[in-house]
């Protein structure tokens, strides 16, 4: 059945369909497919709010299944359960007490993020959880990035960040070859480190010319409904997909 919901709205913005097009970056063909609606087609999540955005309508104007904003807003609230002005006073035992819950999901994505790798706790963990199956992925930055390299210098310590990170990695040296453990090593611009397991999450925020250690850290609960954590979730799989697998601390001088 045709969303004619959103055929409407169209109509309505004095916009033809090509126009609407242009505007998202898509095919008009793509368009139509989203008013067509056949095999219940829509967009992805991130064209849903263009396309609102564009029309000044709410999804569930466009989308009837769909919250209001104000639902969407009200859930994400519910999914801040802390606000913590900087890392350095999130209470220590919060970090491992989070990831001693995990079950499905164990997951670290950072540049160096080389405090964890000096904990013998979080280490005793990760063999903990590997061995009851709990799939441990942890996702270093490539020390040759362009990303590592520009948050060096945005931080002030230049060089000494891809340092950190090879440091981290030789720390983490025991846990290479465990049964269930695996390390990746990414060049993404990382705006946010992310500690995750299972539904909640620490997301240490970077800041232009601090380290991260002064930020600010949410940490996240997820939800029904709520977007917050679902968003940050949906980033460390894209993450995770584009890194590279290492095998031992010395795969990571032949990263490109």
């Amino acid at each position: 059945m045709a969303n004619e919901r959103l055929r409407g709205a169209i109509l309505a913005s004095g916009m033809t369909v090509e126009q609407v097009a242009d505007r998202l970056g898509v095919s008009s063909r793509t368009v139509e497919r989203w008013v067509e609606a056949k095999d219940q087609r829509r967009p992805y999540r991130r064209f849903q709010y263009a396309m609102a955005n564009l029309l000044q309508r709410d999804l569930s104007d466009l989308w009837s299944d769909e919250q209001t904003s104000g639902e969407t807003a009200e859930a994400g609230r519910a999914e801040l359960v802390t606000l913590y002005p900087h890392r350095a006073v999130v209470p220590k035992e919060l970090w491992t007490s989070l990831y001693a819950q995990a079950n499905r999901h164990f997951d670290l994505v950072v540049y160096a993020g080389f405090w964890l790798s000096e904990d013998p706790l979080f280490f005793r963990l990760i063999r903990e959880k590997a061995q009851a199956g709990v799939p441990v992925r942890l996702m270093l930055g490539d020390p040759e990035s362009a990303g590592v390299a520009q948050r060096g210098q945005d931080e002030g310590i230049g060089a000494a960040m891809a340092s950190k990170v090879r440091n981290a990695l030789n720390n983490y040296a025991p846990l290479f070859g465990l049964p269930g453990v695996e390390f990746r090593l990414h060049s993404t611009t990382l705006y946010n480190s992310l500690y995750r397991a299972d539904e909640n999450m620490l997301v240490n925020g970077h800041v232009y010319g601090v380290g991260a250690y002064l930020a600010p850290v949410l940490h996240l609960s997820q939800v029904p409904g709520g977007e917050l954590f679902s968003t940050y979730a949906a980033s460390i799989e894209r993450i995770w997909e584009s890194a590279r697998t290492i095998t031992s601390p010395e795969d990571e001088s032949e990263a490109a």
